[in-house]
């Protein structure tokens, strides 16, 4: 059984951007590349788990967010970085949706398709509903990091992120993984 590391997009991976619709809008966070290649370089498989609702809302296109995770793919060539794959949701909040976060599915497909045990893997994000589509999944630690909307769920539902770690970045919850 293999180990991964989930990791959200949007807030986690790269500065939020209210609906990213353009690759040129694509701004990754210092040293993102580097956590997640020590990440991959240490036999975690990667992947990327985002709602993109604003495909539902009708604000950009799924081609529009394919362009994006084009260029997202680009950025990370120069690292070696590999995704094993991107899973995403393009309905909007209001609509019925399996794989939208806090639903633990997309993860119970990559356990299903690449082999993970869960138990040994983690989930990485900016959201509530990112630490909960890794505890529903049964990570090992879900991991809340503070950039993106992160520091206002950690100010403002402190009981609700105490069960997960709580990091700066996406570098310093690639240590604590690696030191776990």
């Amino acid at each position: 059984m293999k180990r991964a590391v989930f990791l959200d997009r949007d807030g986690t991976i790269n500065i939020e951007k209210k609906y990213l619709s353009k690759p040129e809008q694509l701004v990754l966070f210092p040293g993102a590349e580097a956590a997640m290649k020590r990440l991959q370089d240490a036999g975690y498989l990667l992947l990327i788990v985002t709602n993109q609702s604003g495909i539902g809302r009708g604000y950009y296109t799924e081609a529009d967010m394919h362009k994006v995770h084009e260029r997202l793919l680009e950025m990370f060539q120069p690292y070696g970085l590999k995704i094993a794959k991107i899973y995403y949701a393009p309905e909007s909040p209001e609509d019925p949706s399996r794989g939208r976060k806090p639903s633990p599915a997309f993860l119970h497909d990559a356990r299903d398709e690449f082999g993970i045990d869960l138990a040994q893997s983690y989930m990485i994000g900016d959201k509530l509903i990112d630490l909960q589509c890794g505890w529903n999944a049964g990570v090992k630690k879900s991991i809340l990091v503070r950039t993106g909307y992160g520091a206002e769920w950690e100010r403002d539902e402190p009981e609700l992120v105490k069960q997960a770690w709580v990091v700066d970045s996406l570098e310093e919850a690639a240590e604590k993984i690696l030191k776990a």
